[in-house]
């Protein structure tokens, strides 16, 4: 490839990032002093100086701005932590590497803090959040099969894929729950991968219960 192209084509990318993050550092801030039900798309776009055509074509939606990537790259970023985890119980190993994907896929932990943030103040977002969170349970369970195939389970075993979807279920509900702590204790601090190591021990005395 021509060095030329290939610059050009990297500053392209540096500038859409840059964009980008302006425009969620933007409405972040908006929600935060306003709250989401009074903030709309044209605030946004006129705080950020963009149009709205840019911003749906980077987010799609208004609540887009705060949510996660989609679950193409969600599935991907997962299973490059989950897929060779074998020493870790499947749920907690699920739910470290969804963890891990969200953090990171946050280049900025100060604004995925203030994100959290707006997403925890906000009943929609909330509800929001959740439902994106499910639109992944498909891409995750297809990946805890996989996992269970690379152990020599074999897939017509009775009950395989109810017992997948099952510990995708309770891995997001670790999530949710390790997210919403977080929030509680440290108020806009976005967390680090060692917030499992707590969530771990917590497991381990519930299934032994």
């Amino acid at each position: 490839m021509d060095q030329g192209v290939e610059a050009s084509g990297g500053l392209r990318a540096r500038k859409r990032a840059a964009t980008r993050h302006e425009i969620e550092k933007t409405a972040v801030a908006l929600v935060l002093e306003r709250g989401y039900d009074n903030v709309t798309v044209d605030m946004i776009c006129t705080a950020s100086m963009v149009s709205q055509r840019t911003f749906f074509n980077y987010f799609g939606s208004k609540e887009g701005v705060f949510l996660g990537p989609p679950p193409a790259q969600m599935r991907d970023a997962v299973a490059r932590e989950f897929l060779p985890d074998h020493g870790t119980p499947v749920v907690l190993s699920l739910a470290a590497a969804v963890v891990s994907a969200l953090v990171a896929g946050q280049p900025d932990p100060e604004l995925a803090g203030r994100r959290m943030k707006a997403i925890m103040a906000s009943p929609v977002l909330f509800s929001k959040q959740n439902e994106w969170m499910a639109d992944h349970e498909k891409q995750l369970t297809d990946l805890v099969m996989e996992r269970y195939a690379a152990a020599g389970l074999r897939k017509s075993e009775p009950d395989l894929a109810a017992e997948a979807g099952m510990v995708v279920g309770l891995a997001l509900g670790v999530v949710r729950v390790v997210l919403q702590q977080n929030h509680l204790e440290h108020d806009g601090v976005w967390p680090d991968t060692g917030i499992m190591e707590r969530a771990g021990v917590l497991l381990e005395r519930i299934f032994g219960s």
